[in-house]
């Protein structure tokens, strides 16, 4: 719990009343060398729910929010010693994420501008009532909890999707990886070249997950498995009445990817018409419904892949140069199983230990005449054949080891 020169029992009164829990109390931190506009600034807040502790001394304040990390500073600007200004700028050196509320009876446009400059979240001018104080508080500590749920739902993400959960030691694998984290701090548009089965899918969900628009969706689409005119409405969506069967108003895959990343699988399928719809979208940031006349503005990061020989197809004419640079800023060949010297073993443990757990057997590996095949074998179909081949034996065992008569 905080401490300083609050009056604790009065928290814990207020806690109690309330039936709150301490951990549940979002913590406020309010410095004022007025000790007794301090206290009516805590009393206000303390009634609402909110666990405060006043300090007079800015050296105290700023020790407290590197030892207590409070969620949000209230401090007067003008105070002996140091001003608002000059702990707002130190707090934040301690603390970035922590929102800070300047309040100042000396309220000038130019103090309001230089404070929110240096990265104050409010400027409030007193003598300001105890319903103008909450709704500032609210708003701050809003903004923060958010902060903080999507931090938390990009770790999960990053848990889930993220460059660890590609299992492999392999040098070619290592080396793309490391190409793959750099493109994902960037807002280039990625290619992703690769044999059918090598795992691209997994790799752009790695990428959007360790990228800045992480919380926001990631939406794949396969451009060989639809017809042109229904990939058409996929993408960009139709209005009601536009053609036969459009029956209501559809977003496309396009919209829906706003502010998050699209994947298009098998680019290289994608008929030219669309080639030519696609590059206006990349260019022009704007798509227009099937039917529609209004244009719709999409911020949309694309991830695109293929297994195909794309610069083969732009030299044949089957697919357009310039879209052909839009969407290969960044290409990423990933490396067929067979030239990932090291990664079959270890993938195919990977692989046993899931399918055994899900199936609640107690499978204990693999024997030896067994793995040397697995690692022999060229695999044609890469990580995906693999997975069929392991997930098969672990159906058809009869023991506790996979041999070689259950591959």
């Amino acid at each position: 719990m905080l401490v300083g020169t609050a009056p604790v029992e009065q928290i814990g009164t207020d806690r109690q009343r309330l039936g709150i829990e301490a951990q549940d109390m979002e913590r406020i931190l309010i410095l004022d060398d007025d000790a007794d506009m301090a206290e009516s600034s805590r009393r206000m807040l303390s009634g609402a729910g909110y666990e405060c502790v006043t300090v007079t001394d800015p050296r105290r304040a700023l020790t407290m929010v590197e030892e207590e990390r409070p969620d949000l500073l209230l401090t007067d600007l003008r105070m002996p010693g140091m001003d608002g200004l000059e702990l707002l700028r130190q707090a934040h050196r301690e603390e970035p994420r922590l929102p800070v509320v300047i309040l100042t009876a000396y309220a000038t446009v130019e103090s309001a501008v230089e404070a929110v400059k240096n990265g104050a979240f409010e400027y409030l001018q007193k003598p300001f009532s105890g319903e103008q104080l909450r709704q500032v508080v609210e708003r701050a500590l809003s903004q923060r909890r958010l902060e903080l749920e999507n931090r938390n739902l990009r770790e999960q993400l990053q848990s889930t999707y993220g460059f660890e959960q590609i299992a492999g030691r392999s040098t070619a694998l290592k080396e793309v990886l490391e190409l793959a984290r750099k493109a994902a701090r960037s807002e280039a548009n990625v290619l992703v070249l690769g044999e059918s089965g090598t795992g691209k899918e997994l790799l752009a969900r790695a990428i959007h997950a360790n990228s800045r628009r992480a919380t926001q969706p990631f939406v794949p689409i396969d451009c060989a498995a639809l017809p042109e005119n229904l990939l058409e409405s996929e993408l960009f969506g139709h209005e009601k009445g536009s053609f036969t069967g459009a029956i209501a108003t559809k977003p496309g895959l396009l919209e829906i990817a706003n502010r998050g990343t699209l994947f298009l699988d098998e680019i290289g399928e994608l008929p030219a018409s669309l080639q030519v719809k696609l590059l206006r979208a990349l260019q022009e940031r704007q798509i227009r419904r099937i039917g529609g006349t209004r244009q719709i503005q999409v911020d949309v990061r694309f991830v695109t892949a293929t297994n195909r020989d794309l610069r083969r197809f732009v030299a044949d004419g089957h697919f357009r140069e310039d879209l052909y640079y839009r969407i290969n800023v960044i290409d990423i060949a990933l490396p067929p199983l067979r030239e990932r010297h090291g990664d079959v073993s270890l993938l195919a443990r990977t692989f046993l230990k899931e399918f055994a757990e899900v199936s609640h057997r107690a499978l204990d590996g693999f024997e030896p005449e067994a793995l040397a095949t697995l690692e022999k074998y060229p695999w044609p179909g890469n990580v995906r054949e693999l997975r069929n081949v392991i997930e098969r034996a672990c159906a058809l065992t009869d023991g506790d080891k996979i041999t070689l008569g259950d591959l």
